[in-house]
């Protein structure tokens, strides 16, 4: 673990997050830890939600929808100015790989807490990110840079032959991404493609890949300060994905070995180098678990939704790290001070139906108790009470442990699910529960096809079996002496998972 050092730059007095849900309560606690002032921005759908009330300070900025609030970078200027913060973090998701937004943060004369906007609109374009690797000499999947005509991407793909990816060359978070097994569904995916990076990016320039069917999805955390120090922090595995959604995240990876991370590391440190990068950053890769060979995915220029598992495993607090390099701080530490110790693993709860096609749940979170024990965390943004929303990403929570080696971290996780208590929606925790106990999964060899392997069709409860949520039900009426009353649902059913009035101090929309 690096020594532990003070900042003897001045810090921030005051800091907006511009950002909403666990991500923004994350910021807000380092902020907190460093006696630094906080602002959250909210919109109307979230007047009551826990990040506002984590922050010193917490300003409306617009409607429920995200392009009138959250993605509203004149706003959200204005907020900051306005509070007197002097910087921005922009957490994950929403603005924060946005080189127009980091620049207008600058151009307002505030620090953005992250790369510069000329790393971000390098890294953000995927046709010029990979020309870039390819000059920095890190290994690249065979393809094609950039199509803007039909008729160049199918040579294209013919060349690289089938099965081959299709992506957005403006964006990533699997939107305008599709696999094409056969020249014959060419056509059609291509088409596809280009209608959702229209969308989700307004560009609808494509990229073409050679199709790593059985891959593993591993990542390298960067980490670089102002002064020409740039650190790898190791990797994460995050091959347990579905739509190209990381699911469930671990480190180190089952399948690296010393020479192998050594060198994937050096590649990832290369990438980070070509584009003079600063702050935190995620580089990625897949690599064929056969041939061992490894290529360069795409960079994430921000803060990833999974940096807990490398917290716990490091000892680096890296939302703090991001504060202090966009203050000015110089590391006190070199990649040879760096280590590795446990076994961590993060699970993402959401608020969705894996037994009806992922559907996300909304409603209100009637009963909400996190876990508790050694090395169990939870990194949320909800609590008994809030709101679930149609407007964002119904990530709940995510349950983070560290255990001495990995099946200890996983039956660690599987008792900090088992212990975390949510009634009011339905969440994906019965699911997760399910790849925990799967023996693929428990021998450290699931690739990116697992769960579309393993899971095309799942229930939540098994034969002969009750779901958790009436477990934990007929507990608590165990426990109070009193069976819960068969709430109407909107269909005219009974839902017997919704707590109760009475005497026992259980009430409809818990504490606040």
């Amino acid at each position: 673990m690096p020594p532990a050092s003070r900042s003897s730059i001045s810090p921030f007095k005051k800091i907006l997050v511009a950002n909403r849900g666990e991500i923004a309560v994350r910021i807000f606690r380092a902020c907190h830890e460093m006696e630094i002032a906080s602002v959250a921005v909210y919109s109307e759908a979230d007047d009551k939600a826990l990040h506002t009330r984590m922050a010193d300070q917490a300003v409306l900025i617009g409607p429920p929808a995200p392009g009138e609030s959250y993605l509203n970078i004149e706003k959200i200027i204005q907020a900051a100015l306005e509070s007197g913060a002097e910087a921005i973090h922009p957490g994950y998701g929403f603005l924060s790989e946005n080189a127009d937004f980091a620049q207008a943060v600058l151009d307002a004369g505030l620090v953005f807490i992250g790369p510069s906007p000329e790393a971000i609109r390098a890294m953000g374009d995927k046709a010029g990110a990979r020309a870039l690797m390819d000059k920095a000499e890190v290994p690249l999947v065979p393809g094609y840079q950039a199509g803007d005509d039909d008729k160049s991407l199918a040579k294209a793909a013919k060349e690289i032959g089938f099965p081959v990816l299709i992506k957005a060359a403006a964006g990533g978070g699997g939107k305008g991404m599709r696999v094409v097994q056969q020249a014959g569904g060419l056509a059609e995916g291509i088409a596809a493609a280009r209608r959702e990076a229209q969308h989700a990016f307004g560009d609808q320039r494509l990229i073409l890949e050679k199709y790593v069917s059985q891959a593993r999805h591993i990542e390298f955390q960067i980490l670089a300060d102002q002064h020409g120090n740039l650190l790898h922090l190791f990797e994460r595995e995050c091959s347990i994905q579905r739509r190209h959604q990381k699911v469930i995240e671990e480190t180190p990876s089952p399948l690296l070995d010393a020479a192998l991370r050594a060198e994937m590391g050096e590649a990832a440190a290369a990438a980070a180098k070509a584009v003079g990068y600063t702050n935190a950053g995620t580089v990625e890769f897949i690599v064929d678990p056969q041939t061992r060979q490894f290529y360069f995915l795409e960079m994430n220029t921000r803060l990833q939704v999974e940096h807990p598992i490398t917290e716990l495993t490091t000892g680096l607090d890296l939302a703090q790290w991001q504060i202090r390099i966009a203050a000015g701080e110089k590391f006190s530490f070199t990649q040879a001070d760096v280590h590795m110790h446990g076994h961590a693993i993060e699970a993402r709860l959401y608020a969705e139906d894996p037994a009806n096609g992922f559907l996300p749940a909304t409603g209100t979170l009637y009963r909400w108790q996190p876990p508790e024990g050694p090395g169990m965390r939870l990194d949320s943004g909800v609590t008994a009470g809030s709101e679930v929303s149609v407007y964002y990403d119904p990530l709940l929570a995510k349950v983070i442990v560290l255990g001495e080696e990995r099946q200890a971290a996983i039956r660690k996780l599987k008792a900090a699910l088992c212990q975390t208590v949510i009634l009011g929606v339905t969440t994906n925790r019965e699911f997760l529960l399910d790849i925990l106990d799967h023996e693929e999964f428990k021998a450290g060899k699931a690739t990116t096809h697992f769960i579309e392997d393993h899971y095309g069709e799942w229930s939540a409860a098994k034969p002969g079996q009750a779901p958790v949520e009436a477990l934990a039900a007929a507990a608590l009426a165990e426990m109070f002496g009193a069976a819960a009353p068969q709430t109407k649902t909107e269909n005219g059913g009974s839902d017997p998972f919704t707590p109760w009035n009475g005497a026992d101090g259980f009430r409809m929309g818990g504490s606040r």
